[in-house]
């Protein structure tokens, strides 16, 4: 009997539930904690599918699941397109597909990276052009790791003096510089299988068990279409990226959503934090997916799901038939109205569900002549642009910004 796996670290509820959920239906495939007791290259596993909850903290789970791919297994999410995406991509990626995010800007390290010296960044302006940054971004703005998750190192900040103070604070990690987005509403969306969408309103300043006990401002007509145009942006941005299971996060500024975070391929799925209802949601839509992944999966090849980025970087050169994707049919679900209670497990004011038909839509190489071992003529001495030893620094005392 084909397995389907579950990879998790601390969490209990969703992984048990999970586990349970798959178990009872009557799908031919049991569910089950992976166990991982050797791992041999290029070996297979016993599993056809693993849903990853974990991999993102323990480096060793993401080679083996990598290993785990290539052998043939569905591994959910795509463990090598999880190991390449980040946040400043992200959202790069989403201004090409149509969906506003706030303005950002990439700051380099404060600090060098290890076996790094100054001759490494003599292609980087020193200074660099602080007053065009500044002015683009505007000020409040947040600083945050470039590929970073969780709230971790993320810094208000007032001014371009508030900022560098807080930059010293942050070492060796790339950070960018985002404008700050003052939010009329605010939602949560669960994104399952690139087809199945939940929207929840949510409040990122409450305590983290309370942050789904909330309401959504916008009403009747400029609510739904709100609502609908969430749920376009979230099936764009998963079938782009390629995501299986992932949330994306919206900030609605003058009754446009703009999408704040979008790369949590190991959402949160715990009741106790998304609500009693939301949970179930999850649970179903998880268990469903992965069955669906399990009876489809063929063994010995790749059962990888590769996201429309991807797939047009490999598309076929025009001058061969090529196969166009054809654009998704949505069919909308009546809405799930919850309210919160006062319960560790707040439901979310309403909850709305979208169930996406969608067809998912290859660069040929150049020969490079082998010269054999030619003599490599030295490297001539670098012309270094600063002695300064950090990489990001404050502009001097004479800049044009003010010192607010």
């Amino acid at each position: 009997m084909k397995k389907i796996g579950i990879l998790f670290g601390m969490e209990n509820t969703f992984p048990n539930a999970f586990i349970e959920r798959v178990n009872s239906k009557d799908s031919g495939f049991i569910a089950e904690a992976v166990t991982i007791d050797k791992v041999v290259q290029a070996d297979p596993t016993e599993y056809a599918v693993i849903i990853d909850r974990i991999s993102q903290d323990v480096p060793f789970y993401r080679a083996y699941l990598k290993n785990a791919a290539i052998s043939g297994t569905a591994v959910i999410n795509n463990p090598f397109w999880w190991s390449a995406d980040e946040k400043f991509f992200n959202n790069a990626l989403a201004e090409k597909i149509g969906v506003p995010v706030p303005k950002t800007v990439l700051l380099p390290s404060k600090e060098r990276p290890e076996n790094t010296s100054e001759t490494s960044f003599r292609n980087l302006a020193f200074p660099m052009a602080w007053e065009e940054i500044f002015q683009y971004i505007g000020f409040p703005a947040y600083m945050k790791p470039h590929d970073g998750g969780g709230w971790k190192s993320v810094y208000k900040v007032v001014n371009p003096h508030d900022m560098w103070h807080k930059h010293e604070e942050t070492g060796q990690l790339v950070m960018m510089l985002q404008e700050e987005i003052e939010f009329t509403d605010y939602f949560r969306c669960y994104c399952i299988g690139q087809k199945e969408v939940l929207i929840m309103p949510y409040e990122p300043r409450n305590p983290h068990h309370l942050r789904y006990a909330a309401e959504m401002k916008a009403t009747g007509e400029e609510g739904e279409k709100l609502l609908e145009t969430i749920r376009d942006y979230t099936l764009r941005l998963n079938i782009a990226l390629g995501y299986d299971f992932n949330t994306v996060e919206f900030a609605v500024r003058d009754g446009i959503p703009i999408a704040i975070d979008f790369c949590n391929p190991a959402p949160d799925a715990d009741i106790y934090s998304v609500g009693r209802d939301n949970f179930e949601w999850v649970v179903e839509a998880a268990a469903n997916m992965a069955i669906e992944r399990a009876k489809a999966q063929v063994p010995g090849q790749t059962n990888l799901t590769w996201g429309t980025f991807v797939k047009d970087a490999l598309r076929i050169p025009a001058a061969q038939p090529a196969t166009v994707a054809a654009a998704p049919a949505v069919e909308i679900a009546a809405p799930a109205v919850t309210a919160a209670g006062n319960t560790p497990e707040p439901g979310p004011a309403s909850a709305k569900e979208v169930k996406v038909k969608t067809v998912m839509p290859k660069k040929s190489g150049k020969l490079v002549e082998d010269k054999g071992n030619q003599p490599v003529p030295s490297e001539p001495t670098p012309k270094i642009p600063t002695k300064k030893a950090a990489v990001t620094k404050a502009p001097a005392a004479n800049s044009k910004l003010k010192k607010s």
